[in-house]
């Protein structure tokens, strides 16, 4: 039987630091248009894997952590939000997509993606338009503050973030109580636990579930000065396997997984990230970053691999944790109480805000904020074989 190519609605989009695939549901074809196996192996062949040469050649993946990304947008089947959002991180080697957590920088391309889609009512002609993001991945809400010109949404400007090469128009993002206040910001109760991983060591460690969970460790229990860049960590595998290793006994821990095996299948979630004290660095794109110009320094691994710059969650994780007397990013920025944080990563720095009250010993995360920008690189079809709807 000939096999013919399919063409399916897509719009490529750049988001903060990272790049995806976005599709409105109802272009989907049918059988994609539900969660189960036929979409994830529809968005598996679109982004390019598995691949075992990991390079996702015959597909739109960029065969890295922050460009095999796939988004979904829908109307919302909420009263009180605009459009429901649901955000793929695709394996690149491995035939599985994980939709345990969210991309925060790609949640600042869903609000203009959603307006282009015709998904928001009652738009303004000139100034911002709030967009209200239910992430139905994670049950959350984002607002994201969309620049209008014209009736359109405003992408051209001069504003730069660290890790992309040209400027655009800023796009603010809220991410409403990025932990539901019946639910404990820190899983064990604990600012730091001891972290007993067998055959490698014990470490002081800060587990934390706003924005995404994240397991911090200090950089120089780990042997790092906590300035490291990509080639530092990425061509090291022993390295990643220690780093994995130490993540699937944090997620234990988190009460994420019950047994080892099952962090293979949750290769997105948590993160692991080790933070040190604010330090001079040189930035991958040769640009010096101050120790005085920063309040710690955090490095993050996603998908197994050192994150170029840092994921959008995780910079919600680090602003909730920083602001936190008593965590380990904390301890990092002085110990000291705060409303926001300026951190450094391996592309630059990047300022996080956290909005925090304690009541009654119990900590209870009212927004998390922080600026990206988006912009779309492509409009039209993707084409995949049809057999792979069969």
């Amino acid at each position: 039987m000939s096999v013919q190519q399919i063409q399916i609605r897509a719009t490529y989009m750049r988001g903060g630091t990272s790049k995806g695939t976005f599709f409105h549901i109802a272009d989907l074809p049918k059988a994609a248009q539900v969660a189960g196996a036929a979409r994830d192996k529809l968005l598996l062949r679109i982004v390019g894997s598995p691949d075992p040469y990991g390079k996702q050649i015959d597909g739109m993946g960029g065969a890295t952590s922050s460009t095999s990304k796939t988004v979904l947008v829908a109307k919302s089947t909420r009263a009180d939000q605009d459009v429901d959002y649901y955000f793929g991180q695709v394996s690149i080697d491995k035939p599985f997509v994980d939709w345990s957590g969210n991309c925060g920088n790609l949640s600042s391309a869903v609000g203009p993606f959603a307006i282009r889609c015709g998904l928001v009512d009652d738009l303004v002609s000139d100034g911002i338009q709030v967009v209200r993001i239910w992430q139905a991945n994670i049950q959350k809400t984002i607002l994201a503050y969309v620049p209008m010109r014209g009736g359109c949404v405003q992408e051209c400007g001069d504003y730069e973030i660290d890790g992309v090469a040209f400027g655009a128009a800023e796009v603010k993002l809220e991410f409403v109580a990025p932990v539901d206040p019946s639910e404990p910001l820190f899983p064990t109760g604990n600012l730091i636990d001891d972290l007993e991983v067998p055959n490698i060591g014990t470490f002081k460690v800060t587990m934390i579930s706003a924005g995404i969970p994240t397991i911090f460790l200090n950089a120089e229990d780990l042997g790092y000065s906590g300035c490291e860049l990509q080639g530092d960590i990425n061509s090291d595998i022993a390295a990643l396997e220690k780093f994995e290793t130490i993540r699937a006994y944090g997620a234990i821990k988190m009460g994420l997984i019950q047994e080892l095996e099952e962090a293979k299948t949750r290769a997105h979630t948590p993160k692991i990230a080790f933070v040190s004290k604010p330090q001079n660095y040189v930035a991958s794109s040769g640009k010096e970053i101050l120790a005085s110009d920063i309040d710690l320094n955090v490095r993050a691994l996603s998908m197994g691999q050192l994150h170029h710059a840092m994921m959008g969650t995780a910079s919600v994780a680090i602003g909730c944790a920083a602001c936190v007397a008593g965590t380990l990013p904390n301890l990092a920025c002085g110990g000291v109480q705060k409303e926001s944080v300026t951190f450094g990563h391996p592309s630059g720095v990047l300022k996080v805000g956290a909005t925090i009250e304690k009541i009654d010993g119990k900590y209870s995360i009212i927004k998390a904020s922080m600026s990206r920008s988006a912009r779309v690189i492509m409009d039209g079809f993707v084409y995949v074989p049809s057999d792979v709807m069969e």
